[in-house]
């Protein structure tokens, strides 16, 4: 059984995905569209995402098979072939390029100057040089992004609420993906407010996973899985080493989904979907420089109470009292 509660927000920032101006009625005036779209992550995984994202185009009368085609180009978890899907997608003169996390962003600006591009999502695009600000991107790249340093801050915070007596907590990373190191030196800061110890446990490859966390079970007390387009596609099997070597585990939805212990995170179907009104908006004319990076709004803590009985952890009450779903 799932219990719901409505979702948390965070005061003072826009609506994301609000409606938008009458341009938005109806495609641009081309009769077909080629959009490229450029992921390091492996298909599975993401049909749920690039589902919302159709939807999205839908919404705004782009139809795929009628008048856009999309390309799709994923390098599998090997971040070294982005250049070269790029670069196909480049020579194929998409009308607009959609990118799936930082690696493919900073991949795809470094290929063109000209081809506008949306980031679908991105967790530090000011930090890890993608865009110049959130107001005003500059260049040919604009897109969304989330509060990534100060969400997996937060939840790290939760896995000290669920055992006060942490002092060791590891942070599952892919080493390769360029937005690690300002993530990890924000939650390092609140780390050490918490007199926490904080430790990466870095995995570049699908078959590093089981003894990564062989290691970390004797290093840590918790994990933190962030989002990473291999952690994002490979969630139920991270789930199912997290129970077997008995780590309490914080992570997005869809790990919490999968098994892991807690999640809190963003509504990622909701935001890849508002993401195609900036598409909309760009094969209408607008420029990319022009338009501001949108930033998430809508934030939910899920506890998996089925995992907390297999690693025989009882959540304290005042927790559960937080969460907006438990799943029994």
């Amino acid at each position: 059984m799932i219990e719901r509660r409505a979702f948390l927000s965070l005061a003072g920032l826009a609506l994301f995905g609000a409606p938008l101006a009458a341009e938005a009625q109806g495609p641009a005036p081309k009769t077909v569209y080629r959009i490229g779209f450029l992921s390091g992550a492996t298909p599975s995984g993401y049909a749920v995402l690039l589902e919302a994202l159709r939807l999205g185009l839908r919404d705004h009368g782009y139809v795929e098979g009628e008048n856009i085609t999309i390309e799709y180009r994923w390098a599998e978890g090997k971040y070294e072939r982005l250049p070269a899907l790029a670069a196909e997608l480049v020579r194929l003169k998409v009308d607009l390029i959609i990118t799936q996390g930082t690696p493919a962003a900073l991949v795809a600006k470094q290929a063109t100057k000209t081809i506008p591009i949306v980031m679908a999502i991105a967790g530090n695009p000011v930090e890890t040089g993608i865009v110049e600000s959130y107001a005003r991107p500059g260049g040919n790249i604009t897109g969304s992004s989330f509060f990534w340093g100060e969400l997996n801050a937060k939840r790290l915070e939760l896995m000290k609420d669920l055992n006060p007596s942490l002092a060791r907590a590891g942070v599952l990373m892919n080493p390769d993906n360029p937005a690690m190191k300002s993530l990890f030196d924000e939650m390092e800061k609140r780390a050490q407010a918490l007199n926490v110890r904080l430790q990466s446990v870095n995995v570049r490859a699908l078959d590093q996973l089981s003894s990564a966390f062989d290691l970390a079970k004797t290093q840590v007390q918790a994990l933190i899985v962030v989002e990473d387009g291999l952690f994002i596609a490979n969630a139920s099997r991270i789930a199912g080493l997290a129970i077997r070597t008995r780590l309490p585990s914080i992570g997005f939805r869809e790990y919490c989904d999968a098994g892991g212990l807690l999640a809190y995170g963003v509504d990622f179907p909701h935001i890849w979907r508002a993401s195609a009104d900036l598409v909309d908006r760009i094969l209408k004319g607008a420029k990319p420089a022009d338009l501001p990076i949108q930033q998430a709004t809508r934030f939910e803590t899920v506890i998996n109470l089925k995992t907390a009985k297999a690693l025989g952890l009882s959540v304290p009450p005042s927790l559960l009292a937080r969460a907006d779903e438990v799943i029994r």
